[in-house]
């Protein structure tokens, strides 16, 4: 680590602390040269492979905007976006790895979006999982009609 003021690379860490919401690493440092103090920030880049080979870093909007297509015309503002983006971004880092197939994000969406809204849940999966009749969309109902009967169901006392 070169120090900013006068591009020393012989620094010491004075302090460390996790910061946002673990997402990253706050360290406080210190020049053995000219005695200044500053901080330094690492986070861990997530990235995107793309179908093309290609690598990105991940952005959360891009995710977002993707969704944002699937809610079109449905009662989902926009801090329940943010707070879907921000899940699933945690959900990737938690995961430890730091590269991600763009197919495995749109995947990791599907759960939270589920949660969401279930008509923009379909759109979405439509795309993601690949959906190549009617079939897929009945099939997918239908398995969304039975987990919300068996979540509806009451459990019984005794």
């Amino acid at each position: 680590m070169h120090c900013p003021y006068c591009r020393q690379t012989d620094t010491r860490v004075l302090d460390s602390r996790v910061a946002d919401d673990g997402g990253s690493i706050r360290r406080r440092r210190t020049c053995s040269e000219c005695d200044r103090r500053f901080t330094t920030v690492e986070k861990m880049q997530l990235t995107v492979l793309k179908r093309s080979g290609a690598t990105e870093p991940f952005h959360r909007d891009k995710a977002i905007a993707g969704v944002r297509k699937a809610c079109k015309g449905r009662p989902v503002s926009d801090d329940q976006l943010a707070c879907l983006g921000q899940d699933v971004e945690d959900a990737l880092r938690l995961s430890g790895q730091a590269e991600f197939a763009a197919n495995d994000i749109g995947l990791a969406i599907l759960a939270p979006l589920r949660a969401l809204d279930e008509v923009a849940y379909l759109r979405f999966a439509s795309v993601y999982r690949a959906f190549d009749s009617v079939d897929d969309f009945e099939n997918e109902i239908t398995m969304l009609r039975l987990e919300r009967a068996t979540h509806d169901q009451p459990t019984p006392s005794g």
